[in-house]
């Protein structure tokens, strides 16, 4: 007799912009995957691990205790990993910050535990996008080398003028709206169903 398919919970962590902090919605980008998702399956479960503030550093050192603490013997473990762009301004080089990502991933390979990564966001200062860039192909080349799932959210976004106007007009810095429904879509788009194994929800 087969076993019965487990249900999935996947754990989100990341910054705050894995909340809806900014959207009139009150969706952000994970509510809107979430509801695309699992539109025909109520038993699947998303919880989402904001830190304000956070770094690719912080998030090595939390993610085990946190992430293990959601997840159940009785559910299909999954990880999703959002990379914020602040590492730069804190001080962390891209080869620091590569290294944190293939810590984290290779922990996960180690536990199978799947991973699917999305990328930094441009910032509102332009000065930073160089930075911001080079740290974006570094998690990229990272999760190619093991063959992770990667959603690289710099290069759609950055001369996109929506999203470059909202994010200078939010008195919090966050995205809104149109700027979290189009990193739900790129979410979407690069590769979230095949990971999962499910099909598109119409």
């Amino acid at each position: 007799m087969s076993q019965p398919q487990l249900s999935p919970r996947i754990v989100v962590i990341g910054d705050s912009l894995v909340t809806a902090a900014g959207d009139p919605k009150g969706m952000g980008w994970v509510g809107r995957v979430t509801a695309k998702t699992f539109a025909a399956d109520p038993k699947a479960e998303v919880f989402a691990l904001a830190a304000p503030n956070e770094t690719s550093a912080t998030i090595s050192a939390r993610w085990a205790a946190e992430v293990q603490r959601r997840f159940s013997p009785e559910t299909e473990n999954r990880l999703v990993i959002a990379l914020p762009n602040t590492d730069a301004l804190a001080g962390i080089s891209t080869s620091r910050s590569r290294l944190n990502l293939a810590t984290i991933l290779d922990e996960c390979r180690s536990a199978s535990i799947p991973t699917f990564v999305v990328g930094p966001l441009p910032s509102r200062n332009p000065a930073l996008n160089r930075d911001i860039e080079h740290l974006a192909s570094g998690f990229e080349d990272v999760c190619a080398r093991r063959g992770v799932y990667f959603v690289d959210c710099f290069r759609p976004l950055v001369d996109h003028e929506g999203f470059k106007n909202e994010l200078l007009e939010s008195p919090s810095g966050h995205p809104g709206q149109l700027g979290y429904g189009l990193m739900a879509w790129l979410v979407l788009n690069r590769g979230w169903f095949e990971w999962l194994g499910i099909e598109e929800v119409e």
